[in-house]
C-alpha cells in the first residue's frame, strides 16, 4: 500500500498497520497487559537503580560513581529527545494513519512521535547499567526491546520511532557516563569520608571495616 504520510518512511507505516492489526487479535487480557506494560516498565528500571546504586554500597568508588551516574544518564536522554522532538515535530501515527484502532489512548497533539521518549529511556537504561553493573546486561536489554516494541504495539508510536529513540538513548547514556565518571568517583570518596553523607554511599558494614584499617576520621 502506498504511504501517503509525509515525514514516514513507506515500511515503518506498514508495519505499524500490520503491527497494531495483530495486536487487536490478541485476548484482551494481554492487550490491557501490554498496555499497563508499557509504562510500568519504566519502574521496573527504577527499581534496577535502586538495586544498583544499593549494592555499590559494598564496593568502590568508582562502581557507586557509575551507579549514581546510570540515571542522571537516562534523564540526560531523555531531555535530548525532548530537543529532538520538538525540532521534528511529527505527530503521533494514531493521528496519522487513518482504519488504525490503537490500544492506547493516543496522546494530545503537540506530544511529538519522533524519537520515543520510552524507546529513549529504555536505549539509555540498557547500557547505563550495563556499564553500572555488567550482570544486568543478561536481561536489561531484552527488557528494554520489549518496552521499546511495546510502543508500537500498542499504537502510539511507529517502529522508526522506537529504533530512533533506542539508539538515541544507547548513545547519550555512555558519552555522560564517560564524561563525568571521574569527577563523580572523587566525589564519592570525599562523600565516603563524611559522616553525614557516607550512609548514602557506602555500606554500614563496609564503613566499619575502612575505620578500623585506616582509622576512625576526626568529629
Amino acid at each position: 500500500m502506498p504511504n501517503e504520510i509525509e515525514d514516514v518512511p513507506d515500511v515503518s507505516a506498514e508495519w505499524y498497520r500490520q503491527i497494531t492489526a495483530f495486536a487487536r487479535t490478541t485476548p484482551h487480557w494481554f492487550q490491557e497487559l501490554a498496555e499497563v506494560g508499557t509504562d510500568a516498565v519504566l519502574l521496573v528500571f527504577a527499581v534496577l537503580y535502586l538495586a544498583a546504586w544499593w549494592r555499590a554500597r559494598r564496593r568502590g568508588d568508582r562502581t557507586m560513581a557509575l551507579a549514581l551516574l546510570a540515571p542522571v544518564a537516562m534523564v540526560a536522554s531523555y531531555l535530548v529527545s525532548e530537543v529532538v522532538k520538538e525540532i521534528l515535530r511529527i505527530d503521533r501515527p494514531c493521528r496519522l494513519v487513518h482504519g488504525v484502532v490503537a490500544l492506547a489512548p493516543c496522546p494530545e497533539f503537540g506530544d511529538w512521535s519522533l524519537p520515543s521518549n520510552h524507546a529513549t529511556l529504555a536505549g539509555a537504561t540498557a547500557v547505563a547499567l550495563a556499564v553500572a553493573w555488567r550482570r544486568t546486561l543478561l536481561y536489561v536489554p531484552v527488557l528494554a526491546a520489549l518496552g521499546a516494541f511495546s510502543r508500537v504495539f500498542v499504537g502510539v508510536h511507529f517502529p522508526h520511532d522506537v529504533l530512533a529513540g533506542l539508539l538515541l538513548g544507547a548513545v547519550v547514556a555512555p558519552l555522560v557516563m564517560w564524561a563525568l565518571a571521574v569527577p563523580v568517583t572523587r566525589l564519592v570518596g570525599r562523600w565516603r569520608a563524611h559522616a553525614t553523607l557516607r550512609p548514602l554511599v557506602l555500606d554500614t558494614g563496609t564503613a566499619r571495616r575502612r575505620d578500623l584499617f585506616h582509622g576512625s576520621p576526626p568529629r
